[in-house]
């Protein structure tokens, strides 16, 4: 199978249908042999229904569910550890980062032979055509520079729901995974260095959803935490 897409959703009634056309569609036209998994995340609305109505009609869909909510780090790590792709996207359902943004990410896994590319909204070259609020892009702001000073240096961009890894670089990194909520992409991308695997940060296209799920006076300090326990428990 050339491609495995995953998606944590939580509570996605209202934008996973739009999601899931955009990507089948773009695959589909790549000529691509690939599955999209949904990880449902304990959600309260339709969303498991909605998927699955798409799963009885296209053999490429797979839903898989945990019957409580455990965070995003959590979800991603369940659809990875069964996607059987040779690359594995995994995406926010918000798509964000535009479906066709995939092809940049791939450049540079397939062709230039990176273990991991990984979308970013801070690079000279990326383009932000609609922006967070103010009080988002503060916390957008502060935390790239708590993960400098307490774990690596070495991305302008971490949490951007965009990252491509191949096959086997995935199943190494996303098993010793421990982390399950938002600072799970810091865990993943300080992994992958300590097994020095190469990592390339790649310059996206980044549309702002107006439905973050992040709360803003609660995740950014759970994250902060999660920093200290990733550097010093490894």
């Amino acid at each position: 199978m050339d491609i495995s897409i995953v998606i944590p959703a939580y509570n996605e009634e209202n934008r996973i249908v739009a999601t899931l056309n955009k990507i089948y569609n773009y695959l589909k036209q790549k000529q691509f042999e690939f599955e999209i998994i949904i990880v449902d995340d304990g959600s309260k609305d339709k969303t498991r229904q909605i998927v699955e109505n798409f799963e009885k009609e296209n053999k490429e869909i797979k839903l898989l569910q945990h019957e409580k909510n455990k965070g995003k780090g959590a979800s991603v790590r369940t659809g990875v550890l069964i996607a059987k792709g040779d690359y594995i996207l995994f995406s926010d359902s918000d798509l964000s980062t535009p479906i066709e943004e995939l092809d940049k990410l791939l450049f540079w896994v397939k062709e230039k032979d990176y273990d991991i590319a990984i979308a970013s909204r801070g690079l000279p070259d990326s383009q932000i055509p609609v922006p967070q609020p103010w009080h988002r892009r503060l916390t957008g702001k502060m935390f790239p520079i708590m993960v400098r000073l307490i774990v690596t240096n070495q991305f302008r961009d971490t949490q951007c729901g965009f990252k491509l890894f191949k096959k086997d670089a995935s199943k190494e990194i996303f098993k010793e995974q421990k982390i399950t909520g938002f600072a799970f992409d810091v865990e993943v991308l300080y992994k992958a260095i300590l097994k020095r695997y190469k990592i390339k940060e790649v310059p996206v296209i980044w549309i702002n959803s107006a439905s973050s799920k992040v709360a803003i006076l609660r995740d950014p300090l759970k994250m902060l935490k999660d920093l200290f326990i990733i550097k010093f428990l490894k």
